[in-house]
This record gives C-alpha cells, structure tokens and sequence, in this order.
C-alpha cells in the first residue's frame, strides 16, 4: 500500500526532489495505464523514468535473505 505524497503535491515538485519509492510507485501505476493515457500523461511518465535513469536505475532485481523480488513502496 503506498501513503506518501500523492500527484498532486508530487506535480508541483521537482522530479529530483522525489524519493524513490515515489518514483517507483508512480512509474510502475503509469506503466500499467500507458495504453489509456493522453499526452500529459505520457510526459509525465517519461519525466519519471528519465529521473530514474538520472539515478541509475533501479537496482534490486533479485532475492536475497532480506529482500524479495517485489518492489515495496512504503
């Protein structure tokens, strides 16, 4: 379940002051909806994976004794 900021306070902030869980959640949320979405939506998703990029990616894509391969948001 993800509780931390929603689109709207994140949409007058800039992408580099995003967490990642925030990227995460909201890059994953847009993928699935890509087929649907207008041109904002897709700049926005866009914008999103650029900033993850920027970051270096996302990093765990694997299991360890600590960590699933799920990604958690919260």
């Amino acid at each position: 379940m993800y509780v931390d900021r929603d689109m709207t306070e994140l949409s007058m902030t800039s992408k580099q002051e995003w967490k990642d869980s925030e990227l995460q959640y909201f890059h994953h949320s847009l993928q699935q909806m890509v087929p649907y979405l207008n041109a904002e939506g897709q700049s926005i998703h866009r914008e999103i994976v650029k900033e993850i990029e920027a970051r270096g990616g996302m990093k765990r894509q694997e299991a360890d004794y600590t960590h699933s391969t799920k990604i958690s948001y919260d």
